[in-house]
């Protein structure tokens, strides 16, 4: 459960780090153009629940293997 939940929120936070860099490259360019300053929520929302999915994929194979060594075994490899 530990590395999956560490997997999560490491993954919220990258994603939030990645969507906020995202919507201020965009905002910059924007108006750098004199363009409207949008950035749908659908956009951000997505982003960070891609974000989310992938890490928590990623997060699931460890955590399954962890969670099948006993506590002896998993101190000895440590």
């Amino acid at each position: 459960m530990q590395f999956l939940s560490e997997a999560l929120l490491l993954s919220v936070i990258g994603g939030g780090v990645g969507v906020m860099a995202g919507a201020l490259v965009t905002a910059a360019y924007s108006q750098s153009r004199s363009w409207a300053v949008v950035v749908p929520p659908v956009a951000v929302l997505g982003g960070v629940l891609g974000a989310v999915t992938v890490g928590g994929l990623a997060g699931l194979w460890p955590a399954m293997r962890a969670a099948r060594l006993s506590p002896t075994e998993a101190l000895r490899t440590a």
